[in-house]
């Protein structure tokens, strides 16, 4: 399976990392495999970073096998949704950046891909209007709402689907809002769509 993610897809977000790129299309990058952490296991700070920052998303599982997708059918691939996680080792993603390189493994390092339960989005609602958010220690910390996406969804599967053939199981992450930041050891996060709490874990 593979985990597909996107990148600066709301615009307060690309202005608090001073994004200033005008985008036509999504951006698009991998996470590894062995990035995938859920069933609520603990996330262990790595050692190569200082800055592990979470970003807080919607994530789409696909449930279809599909190639060059239509974006008026793309909806007929997924059915369930859920809040993750994207880790990011910020010192480490700046650095590769400022020096015009790859920045892969500040993104798709291991466990940096959590995911919490998966709900069908007909107990959930539109998937162009989830409201989302992540608590830390009790304190909302982030929030969102798939309606201020660059690009929606749909727009998003159609688009991947292009390039890859998309499989059962794979894993849309659809971006994060505003509000990023840094985790701690010992920090309890608690990611909801709505009401409902569909990530619970602590950072180690």
């Amino acid at each position: 399976m593979k985990v597909i993610a996107v990148g600066m897809n709301y615009v307060a977000h690309n202005k608090e990392l001073d994004h200033t790129l005008e985008l036509a299309e999504p951006t698009i990058f991998m996470k590894s495999d062995s990035s995938l952490l859920k069933d609520g296991k603990p996330f262990f700070i790595p050692d190569f970073s200082e800055e592990i920052h979470y970003e807080t998303e919607i994530v789409v599982r696909i449930d279809r096998l599909g190639k060059n997708i239509a974006e008026r059918f793309a909806h007929r691939y997924y059915n369930e949704v859920t809040v993750g996680i994207d880790f990011t080792a910020r010192d480490l993603q700046r650095k590769l950046r400022s020096q015009g390189l790859p920045w892969e493994i500040s993104k798709a390092f291991d466990n940096s891909a959590v995911t919490g339960t998966f709900m069908p989005l007909e107990q959930l609602g539109k998937v162009d209007n989830l409201s989302f958010h992540l608590d830390i220690n009790g304190q909302k910390v982030q929030e969102g709402n798939t309606g201020d996406m660059l690009f929606s969804v749909d727009k998003i599967v159609a688009y991947v689907s292009r390039f890859f053939t998309l499989k059962i199981g794979d894993l849309i992450y659809t971006g994060t809002p505003v509000g990023v930041g840094p985790v701690h050891i010992d920090d309890h996060l608690q990611g909801y769509i709505g009401q409902h709490k569909l990530l619970d874990f602590f950072v180690r």
